[in-house]
C-alpha cells in the first residue's frame, strides 16, 4: 500500500506539471462561456429561454461529456502509460520499490481523479454561470440535480478511459492509440444509432446516464442494468489492461 501511494504522489505531480492540464482548463472556460453567452443572447435577443440557472449545467454536461472530457481523458491516459514507454522513463517508475499492480493501479487512479476532478470543475463553472445569469429559476432541488447528474457521469467516461489504457498497453505508438480510440468512439456512437437495442453494452452510448438519474419517471432497474454493465466492463478492462502490463518488456 507505502508503494500505491508513494506511486500515485508520483503520478499526480507528473500530471499537474502537464501543459494539457491548462489547455483542460482553459477549453472548458471557454465552452462554459459560449455556452452561456449563446443562451444569454438567445433570451434578450429571441426571446426564447432555452435553459434555467440549474438547466444550462445540464445542457453543458451533455455536450462536455461527448467532446472535451473523453478527448481529455484520451489525452492523459496515453500519456501515463505509451508517453512513458516512449520516454524511457517507464524503467524509473518501476525502479521504485512499488509492484507493477501498484505503478499501474497509480496510474489508473490519477486519470480517475483527473476525469473527476474535471466533472468538478465544468460543473461549479456552469453552476455559477447558471446561477448568475438565472438566479430566479435555481432552486435547492435543481442543484441537486446537477451534483447528482455529473457525479454518476463518472462512471462511465471512466470506463471509456481504462479501454484506452488497455489500448495503450498494445499498440506503442500514441499516435495510433488516440485515432484508434476516436475511432472506436465514434464506431461506437454510429453502431448505436443503428443497433439501438445493442446500445446498452456500446460504453460511449452510457455518457449520458445522467438522463436516467434525473428524469421524472426513474427507471431503477434501467439503472442497475447499466451501472452493472458499466462495473463489468470496467473490471474486465482494468484486468485485461493490467495483465499486459506486467507482461510488457522495458
Amino acid at each position: 500500500m507505502e508503494g500505491f501511494k508513494a506511486a500515485f504522489r508520483n503520478e499526480m505531480f507528473k500530471l499537474f506539471k502537464r501543459k494539457k492540464m491548462n489547455a483542460a482548463a482553459i477549453l472548458a472556460i471557454l465552452a462554459v462561456v459560449i455556452g452561456q453567452i449563446a443562451v444569454t443572447a438567445a433570451k434578450h435577443g429571441l426571446g426564447l429561454r432555452i435553459a434555467g440557472g440549474t438547466e444550462f449545467p445540464l445542457v453543458v454536461l451533455s455536450a462536455f461529456s461527448y467532446t472535451l472530457l473523453p478527448l481529455f481523458a484520451t489525452f492523459v491516459a496515453i500519456d501515463m502509460f505509451n508517453g512513458e514507454f516512449s520516454s524511457n522513463t517507464m524503467k524509473i517508475t518501476l525502479a521504485r520499490p512499488v509492484s507493477r499492480l501498484g505503478a499501474f493501479s497509480a496510474k489508473a487512479a490519477t486519470v480517475a481523479v483527473f476525469i473527476a476532478a474535471s466533472l468538478l470543475f465544468v460543473m461549479a463553472l456552469s453552476l455559477a454561470a447558471g446561477l448568475l445569469f438565472n438566479p430566479s429559476t435555481a432552486g435547492w432541488g435543481g442543484v441537486a440535480r446537477v451534483m447528482l447528474s455529473y457525479g454518476v457521469t463518472f462512471l462511465p467516461v471512466f470506463v471509456f478511459s481504462l479501454l484506452v489504457v488497455l489500448l495503450s498497453n498494445v499498440i506503442r505508438g500514441g499516435l495510433a492509440v488516440f485515432f484508434l480510440s476516436v475511432l472506436l468512439f465514434l464506431g461506437f456512437l454510429f453502431l448505436s444509432v443503428v443497433f439501438p437495442n445493442a446500445s446498452s453494452f456500446l460504453i460511449t452510448s452510457m455518457f449520458d446516464w445522467h438522463a436516467l438519474w434525473i428524469s421524472e419517471n426513474i427507471n431503477v432497474f434501467k439503472i442497475v442494468r447499466q451501472g452493472l454493465i458499466m462495473t463489468g466492463f470496467g473490471v474486465m478492462l482494468f484486468t485485461a489492461g493490467y495483465t499486459l502490463f506486467d507482461r510488457k518488456d522495458l
